[in-house]
Order: C-alpha cells, then sequence, then structure tokens
C-alpha cells in the first residue's frame, strides 16, 4: 500500500505542501545519504522520483526509497521507455511506479538467478 513517511516531509516555497499521498520529502537513508522524493498518485499510477544533487541513486538507495513508500510485498518498478519517449528534467533522477488496482506481472525469481547459494 502506498504511504508517505511524514517525518521527511518538506515545504518547497511556492509550492503546495501536498496530501496523504502526494509532496516532496527529504529522506534520509542508511549511511547518513540523502535524497529528495516527490511522491505523487494520479492517472491511475503511484510514483516517486528519486534524485541526488551528485549522482543517480543506487540500487541499495532505491531498495531503501521503495520501502518507505510501499510495503515488503508491494510491487514497485522502474521503465525503460523508448527512445522517443525520453522525459530527463534531472541528471541524477530515478522513478518509482505502481499501477493502481492492478497485480504486476512479473517472472519467477529463478530467471535472475538462484536465491539460496
Amino acid at each position: 500500500m502506498f504511504h508517505v513517511p511524514e517525518k521527511f516531509r518538506v515545504k518547497l516555497s511556492g509550492y503546495p505542501e501536498g496530501d496523504a499521498t502526494n509532496g516532496a520529502f527529504v529522506v534520509r537513508l542508511k549511511h547518513a545519504q540523502n535524497v529528495f522524493v516527490i511522491a505523487s498518485d494520479g492517472a491511475g499510477w503511484e510514483h516517486v522520483s528519486v534524485s541526488r544533487k551528485d549522482r543517480c541513486p543506487t540500487w541499495e538507495e532505491m531498495c531503501q526509497v521503495k520501502n518507505l513508500f510501499w510495503g515488503d510485498e508491494d510491487v514497485a518498478m522502474q521503465f525503460h521507455v523508448p527512445e522517443k519517449d525520453h522525459v530527463n528534467n534531472h541528471p541524477y533522477c530515478l522513478h518509482l511506479w505502481r499501477p493502481k488496482g492492478v497485480n504486476v506481472l512479473r517472472p519467477e525469481s529463478i530467471m535472475v538467478g538462484f536465491k539460496n547459494l
């Protein structure tokens, strides 16, 4: 279930504060790393954009953000869209998406690798 971590919410000058599932957040992750997150849920999607000032977020950082905004059992994903549809408003920003009310189709874990080696 999509939820926002209120303790990380920030107010941006000139912008509305947001609501229960929309807004801006500065999230302090493990190892004292901060990421800036914008959360939204509209047009049938739950979405967070995750950015840093110095580089793109790592896989581990994206996992931490995913677990803050969704539950452990929820599926959220990143998309690689056709090049003609690329939008890049920030050089160090990645996105997580989850469609509302849809069971996300995904491959069996064995197609990725072995769980217990």
